[in-house]
């Protein structure tokens, strides 16, 4: 079956919008609150103003280095921490966020397609509760949203304070008995592999480059074909979807299809695509590329 190459940017925000993008900035409402926050995807210029980004932010992140920085206030008394909801027509969760040191406040707002994507398809699913395994899984909106879906649910990732974040989203969105797991991805699948444990469904988005809990090393070009070739082996044979997402610079659409098709040539209704979030101003922001599939 022919590949389907797509692109896609999320239909149903309420509590998320972004305002402009540019300058390697981008402007973005979380709720009530305006932020400025680096994006080195945002090669063009402003659409809007200086001005106008001055007037309308609440807070701006500072960076002092690469990787870490300060949020600056316009307002000393505004919150480091608030709550939004997002709602698809099938289900609705809520998340808090946070002004972290690392300018992530606690969502991908793009990752809204997939979340989508896991609902509708966790519904029509012909098994009851259906399994899904969410890897990398961060503050844990795909979790939820399978949660929120009916789906047994299993969240992966190495770093126990997100995790922890994961669950308060968790007793926001008036949801429990996700199987919360603190482990290196890899570790994890081998291990479910030997179990011989099955999913109905497979969420990876995998950063460029992480750590597991006792210093294994993660390096995306280096371990995903090697992630990929095993996590299609937990997939149920009857009815399943798996959702591979990346955000890298150096990756693109068909490489993703690639990985797929290797890990798994008998592959059908594979759609591969990229990602991205439409500025009110007008430009197109892009955050990652995907490949997806399913099986009824």
């Amino acid at each position: 079956m022919a590949n389907s190459i797509q692109l896609l940017t999320p239909q149903y925000w309420e509590d998320y919008e972004l305002i402009d993008c540019g300058n390697f900035e981008k402007l973005e409402r979380f709720g009530d609150v305006i932020l400025i926050r680096p994006e080195p995807q945002a090669v063009w210029p402003k659409g809007l103003s200086e001005s106008e980004w001055a007037k309308r932010h609440d807070i701006r992140f500072q960076g002092r280095s690469a990787t870490s920085g300060d949020w600056i206030k316009k307002n000393p008394k505004l919150q480091d921490r608030w709550h939004i909801g997002y709602r698809n027509p099938e289900v609705g969760i809520k998340f808090r966020l946070g002004l972290t040191s690392f300018k992530h406040v606690g969502i991908f707002p793009e990752q809204a397609v997939n979340w989508d994507y896991i609902s509708e398809t966790v519904k029509s699913f012909s098994t009851k509760q259906p399994k899904v395994l969410n890897l990398f899984a961060y503050t844990g909106g795909a979790s939820l949203i399978a949660r929120a879906a009916g789906a047994d649910v299993t969240h992966v990732d190495s770093i126990k304070q997100v995790v922890t974040w994961a669950n308060e989203n968790q007793e926001l969105s008036r949801l429990a008995n996700i199987r919360w797991v603190v482990e290196d991805a890899l570790k994890f699948v081998r291990r479910e592999l030997k179990r011989g444990n099955r999913y109905q469904g497979v969420i990876l988005d995998p950063p460029a480059y992480g750590h597991g809990p006792k210093g294994e090393k993660w390096k995306l070009e280096d371990h995903i074909a090697e992630m990929m070739r095993d996590v299609v082996q937990l997939l149920d044979p009857k009815e399943h979807f798996l959702i591979l997402n990346t955000y890298s610079l150096g990756f693109s659409s068909v490489i993703v299809e690639n990985l797929v098709k290797s890990a798994m040539p008998t592959v059908q209704n594979l759609d591969t695509g990229e990602l991205y979030l439409q500025a009110t101003a007008g430009s197109k922001l892009p955050l990652g590329v995907f490949g997806k599939f399913r099986k009824f």
